[in-house]
């Protein structure tokens, strides 16, 4: 059965749904049914020179532009000594910078900087007082890593080289500008694999990923705060419990900037093998759905590493249509193990009991590393894949498993109860988003999930945070804020909401 590969997610990760009318997308829900319709096509911006601020139609816009200092000349030459031949200033070397991966943000920088070193960063922030941008990979979701207005952007591209690798304890220390896939590709030289997998992981940085929680077992971490101190919390033990865990706190760039991490890393085990499962998407009812995941969990425990569910009439049609990629298994399912006999067994009485049961038509394994990759580059360019239909409203919600049929219909990938719902559009449509927003949001909320699974907030949805946090715990956080950054120059206009109440 099919000699491709879909993308992998890990059980940690999620469901990935999509609802694909070619012009038209209705999404239905319980108690409710949002029925959007196409209008004319609407240029929407969330920044412009000066912002006019969020409103209860659009929570998400800009907020007014802020009075911090402006870079001045004397700056420039600060910038032009400290950083030599890194400090840009050209309109068009700065254009991809100010502008989000989906395009639906944009900045209007003038200076972007390259540091090398964590101290180069120190003196960044502790000499000019100056509001800044952390910049890793530009593959985020939510407007959290491109300027607002004319932020500094510190770029951590440089920031690029490995510390130190422990080849024991697996425990690897690198710069926050590594590219995962780099690092993926060192550690797999040492038979070691870095724990953490995304479809942008030839763009994305370990120091975004590690900022916005993405996964991946964190020890510690190097981080620069608004003065400029330099706070080393760069751990390499597995086991410290002396203290507050700090590094929880510092997400998105608002509370310092990640200049390194620890990671523990895994070893590669060798026994890795991909189950296709045939006619999932003519189950009778998402319960089947579950059942068959239960079943999977319980027979196959600890060497199932990853749980794939793509809908063939909608994420499967798009890749056919226009990538021209065509595979007829819509799940799969991925185990990784030290003993390639017993796990052959374990795989076979899974597929037996579960074609026994009526849950799946048929299923067939895969071993080799060539097909395996080529399938999971399927899933991985689903979201590729939607950029073709026009405008796509990205979500990315968690919610218990079996709530998560109740808002959508249609299926999905089958992770632990992370949502990535995808609603394409031919264009940018704000009656559509008037018809999702907030209904996807008080739905979550109502059920007790959460609005970001993995995304973070950023600009988009930073006043969308009460639908997940209770006031009092916005309150601290906002103080916390305020003693770290008294001034707000970390990554402004992220994270926390225009009004603390």
């Amino acid at each position: 059965m099919g000699n491709c590969k879909f993308a992998r997610l890990s059980l940690k990760s999620t469901f990935i749904w999509s609802l694909c009318s070619q012009y038209s997308t209705a999404l239905t829900a319980v108690g409710r049914a949002l029925i959007v319709r196409s209008c004319q096509l609407i240029q929407h911006r969330y920044v412009h020179s000066r912002g006019l601020g969020a409103s209860p139609a659009n929570p998400g816009a800009a907020p007014p532009w802020l009075p911090f200092s402006r870079v001045t000349q004397e700056d420039l030459a600060f910038f032009r000594t400290l950083l030599p031949g890194r400090t840009i200033t050209d309109p068009d070397l700065l254009k991809s910078s100010n502008v989000d991966w989906l395009k639906t943000v944009e900045g209007n920088n003038e200076v972007l900087l390259r540091p090398k070193t964590t101290e180069e960063v120190s003196q960044i922030l502790r000499s000019r007082n100056l509001e800044v941008c952390p910049h890793r990979g530009n593959t985020g979701l939510v407007g959290g890593s491109v300027p607002v207005f004319d932020e500094i952007i510190l770029s951590t591209s440089l920031m690029n080289q490995v510390i130190t690798f422990d080849n024991i304890s697996g425990i690897l220390t690198c710069q926050a500008g590594c590219v995962l896939k780099n690092l993926s590709n060192y550690l797999e030289e040492r038979d070691f694999i870095i724990p953490l997998d995304l479809g942008v992981k030839g763009s994305c940085h370990i120091g975004g990923n590690v900022s916005t929680n993405a996964g991946g077992l964190r020890l510690g971490q190097f981080w620069v705060l608004a003065d400029g101190w330099i706070l080393n919390c760069l751990a390499t033990l597995r086991k410290d419990n002396t203290g507050y865990d700090l590094k929880q706190l510092f997400i998105e760039g608002t509370l310092g900037v990640i200049t390194a991490v620890s990671i523990l890393c895994p070893r590669k085990l060798k026994a890795v093998n991909v189950v296709f499962l045939d006619e999932m998407t003519r189950c009778s009812s998402f319960q089947q759905l579950l059942e068959t995941f239960q079943c999977c969990r319980g027979m196959l425990g600890e060497v199932l590493s990853a749980f794939e569910f793509l809908d063939a009439s909608c994420c499967m049609s798009l890749l056919e249509k226009h990538l021209k990629l065509t595979n007829p298994i819509t799940s799969l399912l991925q185990t990784t193990g030290s003993n390639t006999t017993r796990d052959e067994e374990k795989l076979h009485n899974f597929l037996e009991e579960v074609m026994t049961s009526s849950l799946v038509t048929d299923g067939t394994v895969a071993t080799e590393a060539t097909k395996i990759k080529a399938l999971w580059s399927l899933r991985e360019r689903v979201t590729e894949a939607l950029t073709h239909e026009g405008y796509t409203y990205k979500y990315d919600i968690s919610l218990s498993v079996e709530k998560i049929y109740d808002l959508v219909g249609g299926y999905g990938h089958v992770g632990d109860g992370n949502l990535h719902l995808n609603i394409p559009s031919p264009f940018n449509d704000p009656a559509l988003l008037a018809a999702i927003e907030p209904y996807v949001y008080e739905w979550t909320s109502e059920w007790k999930g959460s609005i970001s699974a993995e995304h973070g907030l950023g600009l988009k949805m930073r006043n969308y945070i009460y639908y997940s946090k209770p006031s009092e715990a916005i309150a601290l956080m906002g103080s916390i804020k305020a003693m770290l950054d008294p001034k707000g120059i970390l990554n402004p206009y992220k994270t926390l909401p225009d009004n603390i109440h």
